[in-house]
């Protein structure tokens, strides 16, 4: 017979209602007696009941919802948010949307009505669509925020913001450090604001040096292996090329890479590429793509913690706040000076 919560408060020595609060990680039981029952509960091999929890009215699952190309995004965002979903009994409903489908509130609320989440980790470009925050705002749905920005844009809800700006600075000067002077900027899809943050931050580093910016260097296009290759062509199809680029992902400067070989420049000698977010594209590439490491799995367990406290929290407790990442330079192969071979 499988073990119950009384079972457990009687090994821990409390009452059944102790260990109910202590499983729902409510913050009004003491250390002594959590530590108490969770020895319990791993002694006994006590499994808590998630449809009870729903029975009773209680969240017992978090969604997801995104609209990503990027497939290792999605699947470094889903294992985070797994992560701790599992860590602290909650289930997990990905939801994944067209986020400009005219029927995109409909199809989050819908998903939330039958699945009964108590609240939705929400990733951009949704997250930053604020018909869709203030949507979610009215109807009393939970939710925190993924986002590109240099701290939290409103008090709205809890987010998990990334500075993609200050990165997207410290790529470009790093750069300019090597000697390099044009330095092409290849975006993301502009609906994503990681794409415009990205770019500003180029942008204010070239500034800060006194180099002028050239829109000839800056192609818009898509987060997209092909959209590198495309835009890469276009660039070295021109007399004169730049003699670095710097890709709004590692799917873009895969493809930076890629279409390098086919025109036979070599890489980092003629042409120095640096990408963003640290995927497996960057250590898989040859040479190894320098990049700045963006911890997805970590940002999304954040994220979802921040949720949980949120669903949780109770009256008198201090709400959760907003948590901040920073994407740090990882130096690796594909650059080098100008004109120069090595790292």
């Amino acid at each position: 017979m499988n073990p119950t919560i009384k079972d457990v408060a009687k090994r821990a020595g409390v009452s059944f209602k102790t260990v109910s609060r202590v499983i729902n990680r409510e913050s009004t039981v003491g250390q002594e007696l959590q530590d108490k029952v969770w020895k319990a509960i791993k002694e006994l091999n006590y499994q808590p009941n998630l449809s009870a929890r729903v029975l009773r009215g209680a969240a017992s699952s978090i969604g997801f919802i995104y609209d990503n190309p990027n497939s290792n995004y999605v699947i470094e965002m889903q294992r985070g948010i797994l992560n701790e979903c599992r860590r602290q009994d909650y289930e997990l409903v990905i939801h994944p949307c067209d986020a400009k489908s005219p029927e995109l509130l409909d199809e989050i609320f819908g998903m939330v009505d039958r699945s009964r989440v108590g609240g939705l980790v929400i990733t951009p470009p949704m997250s930053e669509m604020p018909e869709v925050l203030d949507a979610l705002t009215a109807r009393k749905i939970r939710f925190v925020r993924i986002l590109s920005g240099t701290q939290p844009p409103d008090e709205l809800s809890a987010c998990v913001f990334v500075d993609d700006r200050t990165a997207a600075y410290r790529i470009t000067q790093y750069l300019i450090d090597l000697g390099h002077r044009d330095i092409a900027f290849l975006g993301g899809e502009e609906e994503h604001k990681s794409s415009v943050e990205r770019l500003a931050g180029y942008k204010q580093a070239l500034k800060d040096n006194q180099i002028k910016s050239n829109s000839r260097l800056i192609l818009k296009g898509e987060y997209a292996f092909e959209s590198g290759v495309k835009r890469t062509r276009q660039l070295l199809a021109r007399d004169e090329h730049p003699t670095a680029v710097f890709a709004c992902n590692d799917e873009i400067a895969a493809g930076v890479l890629f279409a390098a070989r086919l025109e036979g420049v070599d890489v980092p000698r003629d042409l120095s590429i640096v990408g963003f977010e640290d995927s497996p594209f960057s250590r898989q590439a040859w040479p190894n793509l320098t990049t700045a490491q963006q911890p997805n799995a970590a940002i999304a367990s954040t994220a979802t913690e921040l949720l949980i406290r949120q669903i949780r929290h109770r009256k008198g407790d201090k709400g959760p706040e907003s948590e901040g990442f920073y994407p740090q330079l990882i130096v690796r192969d594909s650059t080098c000076p100008p004109g120069r071979r090595g790292a």
